[in-house]
């Protein structure tokens, strides 16, 4: 007779933050553009991922995740002519780290967003990537059987410096095999300045990947409060059926966001919550902690690990519900 525990698995969803404050750019006039790029890419490096990640991979080294759902998983590059390249992948640099403390993670699906390209007032160019992404951690009983991924059809467009600028979010999903069963594990991040756009963004995700008879997990940001204040997405997908693990087995009121963009107040600033483990279709959560929000969390000069706390949790798989598929 197999243990309850058999079908127990463990997720974490993390918005990585991408280091800067985009504003200035999406701001700047054309002449005043080279100088914003450089302002926001000194604060990128101020906010020093490659410092920061050694604080996040020991967060989730305390939790183990079998299953790690990335947002703002960026790629940023400063291309300096006749010289070199010099990369910062997020998703690298944390699978490094985790690896540097023994946990093997492997990207099992990624989606790449919006990116570009664009010069500084120093004579670079600064490349930029966002991505999200899932990871899973390599254990020989988990079978990926599927993996998808897509960006939204609605999406907001900006100016920068007099040319439009599309600001793409997508989604992606893997089907995970667990002694014949399998389950759908999905993540994303959702538009925070358009609620309109997130809203059809949400609906996008309930009308395809989230549409399935298969026990679902949904990890990301969705950028809509619990509390139901400001945007109606968070309630669209507990309408459609979906439960929020944190309401179910969370203890307190589990605030996610937001830090300062410096990553340097004092006392935490998290006082909203739009981060989310969702589940149905056979899910029973088991518990459900924050990960980052505490100063223990922060690095020793003092930076949060993220603007976002992450949510971690364990959910048990009612094979009941999952025997025919």
């Amino acid at each position: 007779m197999r243990h309850k525990d058999d079908f127990c698995r463990s997720f974490l969803t993390w918005n990585l933050y991408d280091g800067a404050d985009f504003t200035p750019i999406v701001t700047a006039t054309p002449a005043q553009l080279p100088e914003r790029v450089t302002e926001v890419f000194r604060q990128f490096l101020a906010t020093n991922f490659p410092v920061r990640v050694k604080k996040i991979a020991c967060e989730i080294a305390a939790k183990k995740p079998d299953f790690i759902g990335l947002q703002e998983a960026e790629l940023w590059q400063l291309v300096i002519p006749n010289f070199r390249i010099v990369t910062y992948d997020f998703v690298q640099l944390l699978l490094t780290e985790l690896e540097e403390i023994g946990l093997e993670y492997m990207i099992a699906v990624e989606n790449r967003n919006f990116s570009a390209e664009l010069p500084d007032s120093n004579g670079n160019l600064v490349r930029f990537l966002d991505r999200d992404a899932i990871l899973v951690r390599k254990r020989y009983e988990h079978k990926i059987v599927d993996k998808q991924e897509a960006n939204y059809k609605a999406n907001l467009t900006v100016q920068i410096a007099g040319q439009p600028f599309v600001i793409l979010r997508g989604w992606s999903s893997v089907d995970v095999e667990l002694d014949e069963n399998i389950f759908r594990m999905i993540n994303t991040h959702l538009e925070p300045n358009a609620p309109n756009i997130q809203v059809e963004q949400a609906e996008e995700l309930l009308a395809g990947p989230a549409n399935t008879e298969l026990p679902v997990i949904i990890t990301g940001d969705l950028n809509s409060n619990a509390d139901g204040s400001g945007t109606p997405t968070y309630g669209i997908f507990i309408n459609a059926g979906f439960h929020d693990v944190w309401k179910e087995v969370g203890i307190g009121p589990g605030f996610t966001c937001c830090q300062a963009p410096d990553l340097l107040n004092a006392m935490s600033g998290l006082n909203s919550r739009i981060d989310f483990i969702l589940f149905k279709n056979g899910w029973e959560p088991i518990e459900a902690d924050l990960v980052g929000d505490k100063q223990d969390s922060r690095t020793s000069t003092g930076l949060w690990p993220s603007d976002h706390a992450g949510v971690s949790a364990s959910l048990v798989l009612n094979c009941d519900c999952c025997q025919d598929f």
